[in-house]
């Protein structure tokens, strides 16, 4: 994979004024809290002062964000704003009138602009599967019909399907798609030459969810906002916009379907939850743009799981201490051979290459990555072997080139292969009778740790953490991406 160029400058931890003790601390404490970090990348003062990818994982590699994506969905918004197109007061029964329902609630014929980004429409919780039930067809016309429960403005409760509805507004009032507005007006300006969206059914960008970003590009737009909408001279978002959305909304202490630590109930603002210092952007199993403007810094994290709220504790506590209270240049030095050597660790066992297996999917365990019964083979190959899932002889599947699919595994390392369009680096090894491998679908927080018993027949195949949209491997290795093609 080419390099992508340099979006911000480097620094010696020392020399930007900061401690590598305390980066080395904050990565202690992210290992002692079970975060599984893919990247992080610290930036103080406009540098990057520390950056590592736990391999397979890599810098050239973009990452779904999950979440975090609703951040750019407001930034798409404040530049819809600015333009004259959209305001804060514009309804959405007024803006989407094609997508209201003939039984629309005089409630929901109130709801602005403001609701949406604030999430205080009334809804008792986020609206998007029953939106989706109602209305496969029309999430925004199954949004209206979700039943409010509280008056809007009054109450803060974390609802995807907001977020959903602005990217719509936003698509219809500047007749542009959401990812193709992004593009223009913030990702090419900043050198930003690979964000990719998840997509629905209708090519549409979810809005909430779906952006893949490479860390630093992410770090980057941490920088963006910190130096309110300015890029290397440039106003690229507006800095009343980037103002507004990063201040304090609405609290989210009463929250009752969320969690309860002093981040998560310091408030929110527009698409940004606010911190005990500072504001954030935040996606699913610990995806993080977290911005300290009284401390000029900057911290991406992409991870895989973890205790909610870990890693933004970690920073708070072992970090922002540090700042100001530069080492010397040795520690420096043992930071950066650290950085450089995070790393997962391979299946461990034997490679036995004499020794080839066939067995058929038991999908009863939870978070099975693959249904029933899907045929696995698995052939020796020179340092590693050919795993083939197929489709039982008879079954039916979309297209001839999904019967089967082919990934290349690694033993004592990783391979990549790209069976359907999107990579998976997979490692592998025999331990007694059964095949154990990982397949780590690289540009998501998601690996399959597969199981396959020689003894039996039998193998399983289940997520480390299980994706939001569908369990169903194939779905996340399709180019291009379209997660949920069952709505609109």
């Amino acid at each position: 994979m080419p390099r992508q160029p340099a979006l911000l400058p480097r620094l010696t931890p020392a020399a930007s004024g900061v401690s590598s003790r305390a980066i080395a601390a904050l990565l202690d404490r992210l290992h002692e809290q079970s975060v599984e970090c893919h990247s992080l990348v610290v930036v103080r003062r406009g540098h990057v002062i520390a950056e590592g990818w736990w391999a397979p994982y890599s810098a050239d590699r973009p990452h779904l964000l999950y979440s975090l994506s609703k951040s750019f969905t407001s930034i798409a918004v404040g530049l819809t704003i600015a333009e004259g197109l959209l305001s804060l007061q514009d309804r959405v029964v007024d803006v989407l009138r094609d997508h209201v329902p003939e039984d629309v609630s005089e409630q929901g014929r109130r709801i602005t602009v403001h609701h949406l980004l604030t999430m205080t429409t009334g809804h008792a919780g986020d609206s998007l599967e029953e939106a989706w039930r109602l209305e496969p067809g029309d999430l925004t016309k199954g949004f209206l019909r979700v039943p409010f429960t509280e008056l809007e403005g009054t109450r803060h409760a974390y609802d995807n399907a907001t977020t959903y509805v602005l990217a719509r507004m936003v698509e219809q009032v500047t007749g542009r798609s959401l990812s193709d507005l992004l593009e223009e007006r913030l990702f090419q300006p900043m050198g930003i030459l690979d964000a990719e969206w998840d997509r629905l059914a209708s090519g549409a960008a979810f809005g909430f969810h779906g952006l893949h970003l490479r860390t630093e590009a992410v770090a980057a737009f941490g920088e963006l906002l910190l130096r309110e909408g300015a890029w290397k001279g440039r106003q690229l978002v507006p800095a009343d916009w980037v103002r507004l959305a990063t201040r304090r909304h609405i609290e989210t202490l009463h929250a009752a379907d969320g969690p309860w630590d002093a981040d998560s109930n310091a408030g929110y603002g527009y698409q940004f939850w606010m911190s005990r210092e500072g504001y954030r952007g935040e996606g699913a199993y610990e995806q993080f743009c977290m911005v300290y403007p009284e401390h000029d810094l900057v911290v991406a994290v992409t991870a895989g799981d973890g205790p909610h709220g870990a890693a933004v504790g970690a920073v708070q506590d072992r970090l922002l201490p540090g700042l100001d209270e530069p080492d010397d240049d040795h520690d420096d030095e043992v930071l950066a051979r650290r950085l450089q050597s995070l790393s997962f660790a391979p299946v461990p066992g034997l490679a036995d290459p004499a020794r080839s297996a066939a067995a058929r999917i038991d999908a009863s365990a939870p978070g099975s990555a693959l249904p029933e019964a899907i045929e696995v083979t698995l052939v020796p190959m020179d340092g590693g072997w050919h795993l083939r899932l197929g489709a039982s002889t008879g079954a039916a599947t979309e297209s001839p080139a999904e019967s089967f699919i082919e990934v290349a595994v690694g033993h004592g390392g990783w391979r990549e292969s790209s069976p359907l369009g999107r990579p998976v680096v997979a490692t592998g090894a025999w331990q007694g009778e059964t095949f154990v491998a990982d397949l780590y679908v690289i540009t998501t927080p998601h690996r399959v740790r597969l199981l396959l018993d020689r003894s039996t027949g039998t193998a399983v195949a289940t997520w480390s953490t299980v994706p939001l949209t569908t369990p169903d491997l194939r779905v996340h290795l399709r180019s291009p991406l379209r997660t949920r093609p069952d709505v609109a």
